[in-house]
């Protein structure tokens, strides 16, 4: 008897199978784990389903890149939550220099670079920047809130952004990106990865900021 040749594959559907390592590769850029979507997020200690933990740490950690090409672009009028609910834009800090931070809490290097921007906030919220730690879940204040009930991080607040509106604008593709506007509303520049925040060249970054 003889067998019947198989069907040759669709164009459209060779096209996915060659374009399939490529798509899984990108899945570590701007995408949550698959569990973040159905972690149950609570205000306890015990660690929280898709939560990222602070590892790695030392270089691996804090691996970045600087990109000055929207440099004098200005801050966008997004809205997004404050830690009680209620709305807000960049445009409420106007007349200070601002640090707006994007992260997540399924993001291990987002979670390692919290504590120095926690104290880079307690460092220089005085002399008027603003340190704005937006989170990119999508749980929003669930999962947000919980992470700051967690973790003592008592100079920043937990803002969220629960639609990406500032991930798409932003469009680095990676998690953590952090983008530092001079008094004026502009953007200066933006760090795509993790920075320590303490740091020699980050401490440098602030200053020019404050004196803007």
């Amino acid at each position: 008897m003889l067998l019947e040749p198989e069907p040759m594959l669709s164009s459209s559907r060779a096209l996915m199978i060659l374009l399939l390592p490529a798509l899984l590769a990108a899945c570590d850029r701007q995408s949550p784990p698959k569990e973040q979507a159905n972690a149950a997020i609570s205000g306890e200690v015990a660690p929280t389903p898709g939560e990222a933990t602070a590892e790695p740490k030392g270089e691996a950690a804090f691996n970045y890149k600087i990109d000055k090409s929207k440099a004098g672009t200005a801050a966008p009028d997004f809205v997004f939550q404050a830690p009680d609910g209620s709305d807000m834009t960049l445009q409420d800090f106007a007349g200070k220099p601002m640090l707006v931070n994007l992260w997540a809490t399924w993001c291990a290097p987002c979670v390692a670079e919290m504590p120095t921007l926690d104290r880079v906030a307690a460092a220089h919220g005085a002399k008027g920047l603003a340190v704005l730690t937006i989170s990119q879940d999508v749980q929003g204040a669930k999962a947000a809130g919980a992470f700051f009930a967690k973790h003592d991080l008592p100079h920043l607040k937990a803002y969220t952004d629960p639609d990406n509106r500032f991930g798409f604008s932003y469009a680095t593709g990676v998690l953590p990106t952090t983008v530092l506007y001079d008094a004026q509303g502009k953007e200066m520049l933006r760090v795509i990865g993790a920075m320590d925040w303490e740091g020699a060249e980050a401490r440098s970054l602030i200053d020019d900021a404050l004196a803007s």
